[in-house]
């Protein structure tokens, strides 16, 4: 994890694990190059210089290659507005994609949709947009939007699992912005999450228990782990499953493996995909499947230390 192979993966292991300070040498030369070497340099330097990836016409096609995509991969590798090609695109992606209303939405939908907002919210703010009025409304959005019974609705679908991505980005939204409604929202769709014990939903969906990156808009238990330690609920008893197959998912060398690369699902959604292959996603990955790594091995070690810290 500290390898300078992945400058990404040794900036925030340092941080995050080691514990090490922003300032620290060490790692201020780790962020200096991640721009400059790894998987973040590999996608930027694909970049158009105004901005975007693939095409211009459209941030969200194709799957998973195009704009949205590569900016949500390159949020969780720890660039920031800092850098202009961040910058641009960023600018670009909130000039498609904000709605007057607040929230988010592709070129095609009028209205803000919740798993759009979710993912842009959440790279936003970590790319350093914390402060922007869209952000900001983004996040009351999210309240506007709630169920009432705690947690959201992705499609009108009723509250489920899969409607995750609100809670991931009040997981890195600086807690002295939250109003007293993005408090209750949290807190009601925490006991959603907890109730279900990150799992129980319907019949078993085994992708659910396959653990991947990148993770786009599906959920599975590291996912869940992910944003319910970071809201601080660690501690309670009913993540019990969770962890356990956490660590029981650990290889002997300490490290967890790469499940598989979305597109992994089942049931419904495979059946449409397998009938209308040409609306299927391109894969997109940075590393291969089956595999030990680093991604997968930073997420779970980071969620195993919140665990510690809660105790």
């Amino acid at each position: 994890m500290l390898e300078d192979d992945q400058p990404a993966v040794q900036y925030l292991t340092l941080k995050e694990l080691v514990g090490k300070a922003e300032d620290d040498p060490e790692v201020q030369a780790a962020k200096e190059l991640i721009p400059k070497k790894g998987w973040a340099a590999d996608v930027l330097v694909r970049q158009n210089s105004k901005g975007w990836w693939v095409g211009a016409e459209s941030l969200y096609q194709p799957k998973y290659l195009s704009t949205n995509w590569m900016l949500l991969v390159l949020s969780d590798l720890a660039l920031t507005k800092e850098d202009p090609r961040i910058e641009r695109a960023c600018d670009l992606w909130i000039r498609r994609y904000s709605r007057a209303e607040g929230g988010f939405a592709i070129e095609r939908d009028k209205k803000a949709h919740l798993c759009t907002t979710g993912n842009m919210a959440r790279a936003l703010v970590r790319f350093g947009y914390a402060d922007h009025p869209d952000v900001a409304r983004a996040f009351e959005w999210f309240v506007e939007h709630r169920d009432k019974n705690g947690g959201w609705s992705c499609f009108g679908s009723g509250r489920n699992l899969d409607s995750w991505e609100p809670m991931s980005a009040f997981a890195v939204y600086p807690k002295k912005k939250w109003t007293e409604g993005m408090k209750r929202a949290v807190e009601a769709a925490a006991e959603f999450y907890l109730q279900r014990e990150l799992h129980r939903q319907g019949d078993h969906y085994e992708p659910w228990y396959r653990f991947h990156y990148p993770t786009h808009y599906y959920y599975d238990l590291l996912v869940g782990l992910d944003f319910m330690t970071a809201l601080g609920y660690g501690d309670d008893p009913r993540l019990k499953h969770a962890f356990t197959h956490l660590k029981e998912k650990r290889r002997s060398d300490g490290r967890w493996n790469l499940d598989a690369i979305h597109p992994d699902v089942e049931g419904s959604i495979a059946e449409w995909y397998a009938k209308h292959p040409k609306h299927a996603p391109v894969p997109f990955g940075i590393e291969a499947a089956g595999k030990p790594s680093k991604m997968i091995t930073l997420r779970a070690m980071i969620v195993l230390e919140r665990l510690e810290r809660a105790k």
